[in-house]
């Protein structure tokens, strides 16, 4: 027996009126996608207020936002010997995972990289960077995009920023040249173009 089925025919009495459940059931979904429209609002302010709060060696101004990704994952340091000859931890390449609304859209990697799985494939260059909120946080960057996808919601960036980083940095002296520490990290990823 369905339940509902059974009882479409049927109005149901509220405040004295009658009302068809089909009525009710569009009503239900009017409101619900007025507070989606209103909550998608609420995000689009909040995306201009922080653009504006960005530190102003990585900010962009006149450029519009095509994407932004949220990255999980870890910097990889090695153990090599510096300019001195000391053995120190050195960057060598980030990993991690992209995610946009829960899901999983891509991956970066050394390069930098940045590869979706729409096929947007981009690549960046440093052009300048912010200090992370607290030491152990990487700098925020802005970079410029080189080899630009014309596929996918990459299509047309010019210009990559890493803000609100957590994690990932690490310093100090090592042992052994060839050893690996890998730092979790995450970081906000904004893909923007002129």
């Amino acid at each position: 027996m369905n339940y509902l089925r059974d009882l479409e025919p049927n109005p149901v009495r509220c405040f004295m009126r009658q009302y068809p459940i089909g009525r009710l059931r569009r009503a239900t979904n009017v409101r619900w996608a007025s507070a989606a429209l209103i909550a998608s609002a609420a995000g689009l302010m909040t995306d201009i207020a922080r653009a504006e709060d960005l530190p102003e060696a990585i900010s962009a101004p006149g450029e519009t936002v095509l994407l932004e990704v949220h990255g999980e994952g870890a910097q990889i340091y090695e153990c090599k010997a510096d300019a001195k000859g000391n053995l120190v931890w050195m960057f060598r390449e980030p990993i991690a995972t992209l995610f946009r609304d829960g899901k999983t859209v891509g991956r970066h990697y050394v390069g930098p990289r940045w590869d979706l799985s729409d096929g947007g494939l981009i690549s960046g260059k440093v052009e300048a960077k912010a200090p992370g909120e607290s030491p152990s946080d990487i700098p925020w960057l802005k970079l410029t995009a080189w080899s630009p996808s014309d596929e996918g919601a990459l299509a047309g960036v010019t210009t990559i920023q890493r803000i609100h980083t957590r994690g990932g940095s690490f310093e100090g002296s090592c042992e052994t040249v060839g050893t690996f520490r890998s730092v979790p990290y995450s970081a906000d990823y904004v893909f923007l173009k002129k």
